[in-house]
């Protein structure tokens, strides 16, 4: 009996419904590792990446040396991309020569709103699946809980006198399937409420920084038509 009521014997011995959610659930927990380690390196590179290149970009380089270092670097991502993106639609409608200032401007913010989509694209990836494991987990292990409490209630149907003995198996049974329910949530939960508020905190820089750079172009180009 206590080999039967160990973890192992538990899960060993469980029913085949049972054994079902827990693997589905144990799955769950090792997809949502794997995202939130792959979260966590992509939003920590994202953050260095961003304050590597703000540094470069108010260091008061030349804003066309500084396009040509990042094209041909090409492995930047987040303000790297959104600058690159703006300068080179801000170049080449300036090289059409008959384009008025707004409509310049209009197609840089065009294109630097493109970047930035993309960048909250790439910066949310995997984050719904992780929202998902998370509310639903729960719920399989609960599912996994009753059905170990309704085997609970057959077995006693068929012996004359009620026992711990007889009902414990598949209680714990349940109670396993909960737990595991909770362990395969908790994470997912607490990574997709961090990695959420730090994808916002970087869109934020990103919109800040596409402003910014913006607000320059457009000095740029009105003290060209002035000039």
């Amino acid at each position: 009996m206590e080999d039967k009521l160990s973890l192992l014997g538990l899960i060993v011995h469980a029913s085949v419904v049972v054994q079902l959610v827990m693997a589905s659930l144990v799955l769950a927990s090792i997809v949502s590792w794997m995202f939130i380690m792959q979260r966590a390196s992509v939003t920590g590179r994202a953050r260095r990446n961003l304050e590597q290149f703000e540094d470069k970009f108010w260091s008061g380089m030349d804003l066309t040396r500084l396009y040509q270092e990042v094209s041909e670097d090409g492995q930047g991502g987040g303000a790297e991309n959104i600058f690159r993106a703006g300068f080179k639609e801000f170049s080449r409608l300036r090289q059409k020569g008959n384009m008025e200032s707004d409509a310049v401007m209009e197609g840089v913010q065009r294109a630097m709103r493109v970047a930035l989509a993309r960048e909250e694209e790439r910066l949310t990836e995997h984050l719904p699946l992780l929202a998902t494991i998370g509310s639903t987990s729960p719920y399989i292990g609960l599912f996994g809980t009753v059905w170990g409490i309704m085997n609970s209630f057959r077995d006693l149907a068929h012996v004359q006198q009620a026992t711990l003995a007889v009902v414990a198996p598949s209680i714990s049974e349940a109670l396993i399937a909960t737990a595991m329910g909770l362990f395969a949530a908790i994470p997912a939960v607490i990574a997709y409420n961090r990695y959420s508020a730090k994808t916002e905190l970087l869109m934020v820089r990103y919109e800040t920084f596409a402003d910014e750079f913006s607000s320059i172009l457009h000095r740029n180009v009105h003290s060209q038509n002035v000039s």
